[in-house]
């Protein structure tokens, strides 16, 4: 998977590009928050690591930025630190949205078990957009399920979610099996 790392020590970025490419991921590499949130606007991507301090945008401000990007697919962060912060420290870190924490110096062990991770909830919240997506429509006369459990038309409820405007007709097949018949039958009678 692609893999957007944002860091400013030299040492540390190196280190964590290489890692993650031995394990087998695409990687795009900058040295601070803003570059990186330019990038991700551009071209998001589904798993970030990104340092606690730069400067400029830090990662708190990253996160933040990312979380507030409309009609984005879910985003793993993860963010690196450099000395053992407080509770509130962490909760701040946690309101921002951040996900996962990795401690420096860099563990190679620690770090893919936190990609593991992220590949797991990446692939649940995948399949959970998928599942909501899906309209519940009954087999016999086709109404939708609203999320109020009640069933409309398709026509309402596409109308009601886009605005979307219906003119009716009836297709070949339809005309020759339900009306030609009926018509027929008028005519007989």
């Amino acid at each position: 998977m692609k893999i957007l790392i944002a860091e400013d020590d030299r040492i540390s970025r190196k280190l964590l590009a290489t890692t993650l490419k031995q394990f087998g991921h695409e990687v795009a590499i900058f040295e601070n928050g803003t570059d990186a949130w330019e990038a991700f606007d551009a071209a998001p991507v589904r798993v970030i690591v990104s340092d606690w301090l730069m400067p400029g945008m830090d990662g708190l401000d990253f996160c933040r930025k990312v979380r507030a990007r409309k009609s984005t697919e879910y985003t793993y962060f993860i963010l690196l630190t450099a000395n053992v912060q407080g509770k509130d420290t962490y909760m701040e870190a946690m309101n921002a949205g951040i996900d996962d924490f990795l401690a420096k110096p860099l563990d190679r062990d620690q770090i893919w078990m936190r990609l593991k991770v992220a590949e797991r909830i990446l692939h649940y919240a995948t399949e959970i957009k998928h599942l909501e997506s899906m309209l519940p429509i009954c087999s016999y006369c086709k109404k939708v399920r609203d999320d109020n459990n009640y069933w409309q038309q398709v026509e309402t409820y596409i109308s009601n979610h886009t605005g979307t405007s219906f003119s009716h007709s009836i297709c070949p097949t339809c005309y020759t099996k339900q009306v030609k018949p009926e018509m027929d039958g008028l005519r007989k009678g």
